[in-house]
């Protein structure tokens, strides 16, 4: 597996919807990879990232076509 560097985001929401554009992605044969930066400081044991907000990488080669997928499933939220 490519190291998160190699990784840009594509969007950031709630667990439910991160899920489902994570599967269509899977579906398209692209790489992600999902980053919940509150449920880390949980586990850490200190504060961190916002409740509910749930943010979804995508490797950087098929990142145009994974915003394009995602701007499509979500046409009314700013990515």
């Amino acid at each position: 597996m490519s190291s998160e560097d190699e990784y840009k985001r594509v969007y950031t929401g709630s667990e439910v919807n991160v899920q489902y554009l994570q599967q269509l992605l899977k579906e398209e044969d692209i790489e992600t990879i999902v980053r919940n930066e509150f449920q880390s400081g949980l586990r850490g044991g200190f504060g961190g990232g916002l409740p509910g907000q749930v943010q979804l990488l995508a490797l950087a080669s098929h990142y145009e076509e994974a915003v394009k997928l995602a701007k499509e499933t979500f046409p009314n939220q700013d990515l």
